[in-house]
């Protein structure tokens, strides 16, 4: 035991040490300007940037809390939380991409996303990229955490060491690289990681199917146990007191079926609305070298996605019909993946397979983090306290933003039997619900104003924090995902408030009305638009 460990260790540390490599190989370009550190320059090619995009995305959730969801309840909450991200991903690509990555050059070059909105109203005093980045830092936070959880669990679950001290240097392993390189190593070391990630995910999937003797085996066994591969019912685990699976002469007892109708189903799909709000993969649009690229990167980023989230499902479903009693909760669920990649692979090949939970967790929580500081030194610290503020300044900011991002994260993920799904669940819709109906109608509709688009964040966090903790636990109708209807009330806010304010200025409209004009032949006068903003500003002083 103590050789195969070694070799699992091994490979482990020999993962890391190339991390760590990459954020120190790009040091020095990425700390040259604010710009190169949080969007690349704007010279990410279109494979950088999808695999980044869902390698940070998917986070440690894919391998250990969606297996972990379908592995203890069956395959509808899994599959249709699969099913509404994959329509997400691609919806997200096809109607925000291209449009983004152009009109944040056009509004002032900006390179987050608070800094777009802010610029795409022409709000001078910067209040709603305030906001936004005030919402990045609280839900990122909650984020980061998350990944932190994965971190302790993953290393808890192969070695068996104390989970609160391997949270804590898997963490600080995240927090240096990211510290060090900025935006260019976190995409590099996305792209290397969604690779590894999706090879993780197809050799236990296939391996686990092979354990139990073929799909056949595994179907007969899993139509065994009521409502598990129906997804209109959800299989109903019996408990016991303590809140763990009862087992019963080596079998897991579960009672009748509960019924998983339409409002649930709609619950579930409502996750793919989550992608039009999402900073880590909104930035990656940004920085995309071409908008011309887009159309590439969509292909890749669809097809990674839908792949791996089916992979993820069906690992937790044949993980069920491998270990029936293994797991008595849904947390202590989340750990089947790495139970399986050391059941199943040479020790070695295990190591570099369930690298691949701690490639998803450093994807994510540096994404988190490099965003959450951005947001602060850019748009807050440059953009309201010290507008005069150097990039040197600006960074420093931002590396003391990650340092408390860092502790926190820390502190949310302390308590060991948290749900790596359960906490995802929570920052996605608050993201989600405060950010994508303004993207949206940003993109879409010129009526949009600053005061819309202020009080939809608002409304968006706030309903997603009453709603979660005050509405849901009624349960009945009202069980429905936060992210539904604080979704639903963020837009008719945008709509609202935008109608009974002022119209935005000529200037707002005439880069709205312009922004999708071919680069290479731009109709856009840039005097011109120096006319429009300058006549405005005198009709607003009339």
């Amino acid at each position: 035991m103590v050789t195969k460990d070694f070799w699992v260790l091994l490979a482990m540390v020999l993962y890391f040490i190339a991390m760590l490599s990459i954020g120190f190989a790009y040091s020095k370009r990425s700390n040259s300007s604010a710009k190169q550190y949080f969007a690349g320059g704007r010279g990410v090619g279109p494979w950088l940037t999808a695999l980044s995009a869902e390698a940070s995305d998917m986070s440690g959730w894919l391998l250990m809390g969606l297996p972990g969801l379908a592995y203890f309840t069956g395959a509808a909450d899994a599959m249709w939380t699969a099913i509404g991200l994959a329509i997400g991903t691609y919806l997200n690509w096809r109607l925000v991409a291209r449009r983004l990555r152009r009109y944040s050059v056009v509004a002032g070059d900006a390179i987050t996303v608070p800094d777009f909105f802010s610029k795409r109203f022409h709000d001078k005093k910067n209040v709603i990229s305030t906001i936004a980045a005030l919402i990045i830092l609280i839900f990122f936070c909650v984020y980061v955490g998350s990944c932190f959880v994965t971190v302790g669990k993953l290393f808890s679950t192969l070695f068996g060491w104390d989970y609160h001290l391997t949270m804590v240097v898997g963490a600080a392993v995240v927090f240096a690289y990211t510290l060090i390189g900025g935006y260019l190593s976190v995409v590099v070391t996305d792209f290397i990681q969604g690779m590894l990630m999706f090879f993780a995910l197809a050799v236990v999937f296939i391996g686990s199917i092979a354990s139990v003797g073929g799909v056949d085996n595994t179907v007969t066994f899993l139509r065994g146990i009521p409502g598990f591969l129906d997804g209109t019912h959800l299989a109903t685990p019996v408990l016991n007191s303590m809140g763990e699976q009862i087992v019963r002469d080596g079998k897991a007892i579960f009672g009748a079926p509960t019924d998983y109708g339409i409002i649930t189903i709609i619950s579930m799909l409502a996750w793919g609305l989550g992608y039009f709000g999402m900073p880590q993969v909104l930035v990656r649009f940004l920085s995309i070298r071409s908008s011309e690229e887009i159309r590439k990167s969509r292909i890749i980023a669809t097809t990674w996605c839908v792949i791996s989230l089916a992979c993820g499902v069906c690992i937790g479903l044949a993980g069920r019909a491998m270990m029936p009693t293994q797991f008595g909760t849904q947390a202590a669920a989340e750990n089947i993946f790495i139970v399986i990649a050391q059941a199943l692979l040479p020790s070695f090949l295990c190591g570099i397979v369930v690298s691949g939970i701690f490639a998803a967790s450093m994807s994510s929580s540096s994404s988190y983090l490099i965003i959450g500081a951005s947001a602060v030194g850019e748009n807050i610290y440059r953009g309201v306290i010290n507008r005069k503020a150097t990039d040197k300044q600006v960074m420093m900011v931002a590396r003391t933003t990650l340092l408390v991002m860092f502790l926190f994260g820390i502190f949310v993920a302390f308590d060991q039997n948290s749900s790596i799904f359960q906490v995802v669940s929570y920052a996605w819709a608050g993201l989600g619900a405060s950010f994508g109906p303004l993207m949206l109608l940003s993109l879409y509709w010129r009526r949009t104003n600053k005061y819309g688009a202020i009080a939809g964040m608002l409304g968006g966090t706030a309903t997603v924090l009453i709603w979660h903790n005050l509405i849901k636990p009624l349960g009945g109708v009202f069980a429905i995902y936060e992210l539904l209807p604080a979704f639903i009330v963020s837009l008719l806010l945008i709509v609202i408030v935008s109608l009974l304010t002022p119209a935005p200025d000529d200037a707002v409209l005439y880069e709205f009305d312009h922004y999708l004009d071919d680069p290479a032949d731009r109709k856009v006068d840039d005097d011109l638009v120096a006319a429009e903003i300058q006549a405005a500003e005198e009709r607003s002083q009339i």
